[in-house]
């Protein structure tokens, strides 16, 4: 059987195979598409492949779950973008790789993929060979080793992280597609360095020091602490406070909380606040903006992608309510309630966490006060509420003191780009607009 290196290759061409499934052989044409890993919001860069649901050699349909991805702000099931057999996988589970990253083909076989409407002409160069005349190659074949090698291929991520821990990537060996240097090789190599140095030589041999210990930080982890620490470098965090009378939102809750109920939608304050800040960010277009990656371009997202942070046993994720300042009251409230479902029953989709423009934490569920969020990158800015309580209110400036329903409001904010007035003003707009709810929007 020749190999698949000799002449170049049209993806768009077939191929002839044959393969071997059991003890049968048969003869198949195809077409390669590449699988690749997707992108996950405009903040994530690369993903990590936590498991397959098909093996080499199997087939798969379109839109079948292929594999599990796993970041700072989802895991989630990736579909198959075609049916076809999986001929090869370029990625093993556990390890991370860059997006848009090729980590599988799949020979879309057109008998197939035709009764389901799937055939599709791949722009992708997946970088198979056309085999010489006569020629055969063998679908279970990988093909990495026709695959040329750029040992620094890497990420601005991954370049970000060599500078801070000051490693020549030309000392790194690339386990990634095409010899791409992955995260992954990059923190290995810096973990062994530091083992190596903070370890003591006892006749030429290297003893573990005796405080490494514990276990190893789950994926999800290790994600939200780079992305947190990123955050923290690209970013001039600043915060402002405002104390929030909520008498009258709490008033519409219990008038309309049992209609609500009856459509299977819970009133929470969560909701209230969302859909004011979704009315209060066109008065204020900075906070709904983000700064280009090379900080010299100011660019002004249209639509009000709100993302609700939910609080999972093994981490955050941040499920988006899109264009939510074209919702009503009742959409944002079931959003709410639906995202946060899905996000702690592990099923939210790719689409259901990207493109958010603001973010809103609600740490206050839990009972803060008030926090110190980080703003979730690209963004500019994000909310924090605290606790909804009852705390001593002088009423309309007079000497009497009653006792209402309050909320501190923290907003964290991007000095780069929006100034305390910006944020001030932004702010001022939400206390007024929550203080006064227009019960019209019910």
């Amino acid at each position: 059987m020749g190999k698949a290196g000799d002449r170049s290759f049209e993806s768009s061409g077939f191929v002839r195979a044959i393969g071997f499934f059991g003890s049968r052989e048969f003869l198949l044409w195809f077409m390669p598409t590449n699988v690749l890993m997707p992108q996950l919001g405009e903040s994530i860069a690369e993903g990590t492949i936590v498991r397959w649901m098909k093996e080499t050699g199997e087939f798969v349909g379109r839109d079948e779950p292929l594999f599990e991805i796993t970041t700072d702000k989802v895991d989630a099931e990736v579909p198959s973008p075609a049916a076809g057999v999986l001929i090869d996988v370029r990625v093993q589970a556990g390890e991370t790789v860059p997006v848009d990253s090729i980590v599988a083909v799949i020979a879309e076989n057109p008998k197939e993929a035709s009764s389901t409407g799937s055939v599709q002409n791949s722009s992708n160069d997946v970088g198979f060979q056309e085999p010489k005349t006569g020629e055969a190659v063998s679908i279970g074949r990988t093909l990495k080793e026709s695959a040329p090698i750029h040992r620094l291929r890497v990420t601005p991520l991954v370049r970000r992280l060599a500078l801070e821990h000051n490693v020549d990537l030309k000392d790194l060996a690339g386990t990634g597609s095409e010899g791409r240097i992955t995260k992954a090789d990059l923190m290995e190599f810096v973990e062994d360095r530091s083992t190596v140095t903070g370890s003591k030589l006892i006749d030429g041999d290297v003893i573990a020091d005796a405080d490494a210990t514990g276990e190893p930080m789950p994926a999800i982890r290790r994600t939200i602490a780079e992305h947190m620490l990123l955050s923290r470098r690209t970013a001039a965090h600043v915060h402002t406070v405002f104390d929030v009378d909520f008498s009258v939102i709490s008033v519409l809750r219990e008038n309309h909380r049992d209609s609500y109920a009856e459509e299977g939608i819970s009133l929470t304050y969560l909701g209230f606040i969302a859909k004011a800040v979704a009315m209060t960010i066109p008065e204020v277009p900075t906070i709904n903006a983000k700064v280009s990656e090379d900080g010299q371009r100011v660019i002004y997202n249209e639509d009000v992608n709100l993302g609700i942070a939910v609080a999972l046993d093994e981490g955050l994720v941040v499920p988006v309510i899109r264009r939510a300042n074209q919702q009503s009251l009742r959409h944002i409230s079931r959003s709410v309630i639906k995202l946060a479902k899905r996000a702690r029953s592990q099923t939210l989709s790719v689409d259901d966490v990207g493109e958010g423009t603001f973010t809103i934490t609600n740490p206050g569920a839990f009972g803060s006060i008030f926090g110190m969020p980080i703003i979730h990158q690209p963004q500019v800015a994000i909310l924090c509420v605290g606790a909804v309580e009852k705390r001593p209110t002088v009423v309309d400036g007079s000497d009497r003191i009653e006792a209402r329903p309050r909320c501190y409001l923290t907003l964290g904010f991007d000095h780069r780009l929006i100034d305390g007035a910006v944020a001030d003003r932004f702010m001022s707009n939400l206390k007024s607009r929550l203080e006064s709810f227009d019960s019209a929007l019910l």
